[in-house]
């Protein structure tokens, strides 16, 4: 998953360079290709649609952003209970819950990817945060 984080930071950094020189379109572009990078980690996937509700307040869009702010508050939901629609590009302008083609420069990155193995992941890593945060409290 490094390789698909680094590339996911590529995008995302070029989004971000685009749309403070005002090309809102070619930041918006490359926020699909980063949210359909980032559907594979939690933190990335809020950032993505965290862009792309910015590129709405930029453009004045009532749609993007009243559908980006509805995308940041499932996004956690989501990730919890694994349902993702891998390959979705992200935008107000596209389902939410319509699973897309996966671009064919980052299928690669999926490669290996599954859903319950990463919730299981997650599950183990919150379990154990809740284990240590009962133990400190414990002491205290």
């Amino acid at each position: 998953m490094g390789q698909a984080r680094e590339r996911f930071r590529r995008e995302l950094d070029e989004a971000v360079r685009d749309f403070r020189a005002g090309d809102l379109d070619a930041a918006f572009s490359r926020l699909e290709r980063a949210h359909i990078l980032g559907q594979l980690r939690f933190v990335d996937h809020a950032a993505a649609h965290f862009w792309m509700l910015r590129v709405g307040l930029a453009r004045r869009d009532g749609r993007e952003v009243c559908g980006q702010i509805l995308r940041l508050v499932a996004t956690m939901p989501s990730h919890l209970i694994g349902w993702l629609p891998i390959g979705n590009t992200g935008g107000a302008n596209v389902s939410p819950v319509k699973p897309m083609p996966i671009p064919p420069d980052l299928a690669p990155y999926f490669q290996g990817f599954s859903l319950r193995r990463q919730i299981a992941r997650q599950a183990l890593i919150l379990a154990g945060a809740a284990i240590l945060v009962v133990a400190l409290l414990r002491q205290a």
